[in-house]
């Protein structure tokens, strides 16, 4: 019969209609302004934590919808911002510099509908506010690694190849081998030009020393800067992931800078903490033989580094690295067999064959775990540059009971939240150099909603002027593709909330309004078809079937042109581009199924399978 879909076809569109509907729904509870209380290294968030909050609070008569304890951090919602900004003052002089008191908006999603995973839109900077950040690379520290490096390479490449050197040192920016003969200088330079093809080597006697100079080229000192760069870009991201920011911006701008933009995020104290930390981990082998009471005299054996523990204790250790956290590859807090706080550190296959090759002979012997941090000091100079110092400590000694490999753990940690700081940093990567913020924006939420006002308003126009155009010129025919309309809308809503990742930003909403004119464009294809069709003679029943079928293929080559250009405009563009991209592919498919499926669906139901003498089209 005609105009007549199938039980399974209609059931198809219910289903979309209460699925889109469903995950639209998050969208209209809004957000809550939000305190969020987190712990600084060495601090932890206790129960006694969240109960000197609330008397805070209660104390200066600051009214509070909820405040709970989860993962490790506290969350107090707000009904006004007012409220938030204010306890945000004292609950941060209360606490003290343990704990990090940050600003944020929490969704109000009801839990049912958060049981099914449906979430808000996730709103991108110009919409939702944020913070925006300026990064600049330490080169300086990046190319000081990179030297090290090389350090560490030519003394294991010559003893490798029983060349006798008398010592390998950083001269400035050069690393130079001293020989005590021709004959080793001449082999060393041919071993290590044929492992450095990108280095610059130039032999020279002096002072009767036999030396090889090794510099980097242009092009490798070029590498070099991009390689750090482009490491550092990727390990933020890791760590903007770690802070659970939806959608985030990363992007490389100029030859040391890089850009990062988190939405939602309306204070920068614990970004700024997680984003500029540089934590690291080095293995070393503990020198047994040295004296440590010489050592902290400052008479430390030429080939050892003196150290300090936790409690201040002198520890020396060998100078050569056995690892470094550049081979983690994963990081997990615990607790051991004593319910004692623990990191359990997994390694990449190279990083595994070291630790494996070095422990093999090093059974019984000490080994122990440095952390490395570089922190910022001083104000910055003339030009705008903070200098870093270089913080080291030893986090734990343990005795090598058996041959290490891909998996171990390291212990000696304060408490659990340490041992979660500390697993996250080394899970999202240690920085190749150390970063600076040299410029700082936070985007006020009251902004973003003037944003979101003008865009709702300019859709709201348009929707209207579209829905009585429809309404008048293609009467009940047009009450059908203004539901369709009204359809379109929430689908793409739903879509974009369940997307992982999908942001709505300014120009997303620009896109929106121009798939609801492009849903428009098929209904009048379909309906400017159906009327042909009955100026032709046909009954309405056939105009009704004709119009949808021999409009199909004009709607689809329209469309699918429109889909190719959206989606060349996704790949090679970025930011806003993207996010206008992103909303118009989605609404591009979406006004496809409710202009040709969900539209017919109506109006099979309301004028299918009649006896009809005429049309209200």
């Amino acid at each position: 019969m005609l105009n007549r879909f199938p039980l399974w076809k209609n059931l198809l569109v219910v289903l979309v209609v209460i699925v889109g509907f469903l995950y639209s729904a998050p969208n209209l509870y809004g957000e809550d302004p939000a305190l969020q209380v987190s712990a600084a290294r060495g601090a932890e968030v206790q129960a006694s934590t969240l109960d000197d909050v609330k008397k805070i609070l209660d104390t200066h008569s600051l009214k509070f919808k909820s405040a709970v304890l989860e993962k490790g951090q506290i969350l107090v919602r707000f009904t006004n911002t007012d409220d938030q900004l204010k306890s945000k003052e004292l609950v941060t002089t209360a606490l003290g510099d343990q704990f990090i008191v940050a600003l944020n908006l929490a969704p109000a999603t009801p839990a049912w509908l958060t049981a099914i995973g449906a979430g808000p839109l996730k709103l991108g900077l110009d919409l939702r506010g944020g913070v925006h950040f300026l990064m600049e690379v330490d080169m300086a520290e990046a190319l000081s690694k990179s030297q090290d490096q090389m350090v560490q390479d030519f003394r294991a490449e010559l003893r490798g190849k029983d060349i006798r050197y008398a010592a390998v040192r950083r001269n400035g920016g050069d690393v130079v081998v001293a020989f005590r003969d021709q004959v080793s200088q001449q082999a060393g330079l041919t071993e290590l030009r044929a492992k450095h093809p990108d280095l610059l080597f130039v032999d020279q006697e002096r002072n009767g020393q036999f030396l090889v100079t090794a510099s980097m080229s242009e092009a490798k000192l070029k590498e070099t800067k991009s390689y750090a760069l482009e490491q550092n870009i990727n390990i933020i991201r890791n760590r903007v992931n770690e802070l659970g920011v939806a959608e985030p911006l990363v992007q490389r701008q100029g030859a040391e800078r890089i850009v990062v933009e988190l939405p939602g995020i309306q204070d920068t104290a614990r970004a700024k903490e997680i984003l500029g930390a540089t934590a690291t981990l080095e293995f070393r082998m503990v020198d047994d033989s040295a004296d440590l009471a010489s050592a902290a005299a400052g008479r430390v054996p030429a080939n050892s580094q003196l150290y300090t523990d936790r409690s201040g204790r002198p520890v020396v250790l060998q100078k050569r690295v056995i690892l470094t956290g550049n081979h983690i590859v994963d990081a997990k807090s615990g607790a051991d067999e004593y319910s004692r706080p623990q990191v359990n550190i997994s390694l990449d296959s190279l990083g595994g064959n070291k630790m494996s090759t070095f422990t093999k002979d090093s059974v019984g012997k000490s080994m122990a775990t440095v952390f490395i941090e570089f922190k910022p000091v001083g104000e910055p100079g003339p030009d705008g540059k903070r200098k870093f110092r270089k913080h080291e400590e030893v986090v734990n000694v343990a005795t090598i009971q058996s041959r290490l490999g891909n998996n171990f753990r390291i212990t000696g940690i304060d408490n659990p939240q340490e041992a979660h700081n500390l697993a996250l940093l080394l899970r999202a990567g240690a920085l190749i150099a150390p970063i600076q913020i040299v410029e700082e924006r936070t985007i006020g939420p009251s902004m973003g909603q003037q944003n979101i006002d003008s865009g709702l308003r300019a859709m709201a126009l348009g929707m209207g002027v579209l829905v009585l155009f429809m309404a008048l010129y293609y009467r009940k025919f047009g009450l059908v593709a203004n539901l369709a309309l009204c359809f379109n809308v929430v689908l793409l809503v739903g879509i974009m909330s369940m997307i992982p990742g999908a942001t709505m930003t300014l120009p997303g909403i620009a896109g929106i309004v121009l798939t609801l004119g492009m849903a428009v464009d098929a209904n009048v294809l379909i309906y400017e078809r159906i009327r042909e069709e009955l100026r032709e003679g046909r009954s309405p029943q056939q105009a009704i079937n004709l119009g949808y079928e021999r409009a199909f293929a004009t709607i689809a080559d329209s469309n699918i042109t429109t889909l190719i250009t959206a989606f060349i405009l996704f790949s090679v563009g970025s930011g806003p581009v993207r996010g206008f991209a992103l909303v118009l592919m989605i609404g591009i498919a979406s006004s496809m199924f409710t202009a040709i499926t969900a539209s017919r669906a109506v109006v099979n139901l309301l004028w299918g399978g009649k006896r009809l003498n005429d049309l209200s089209i």
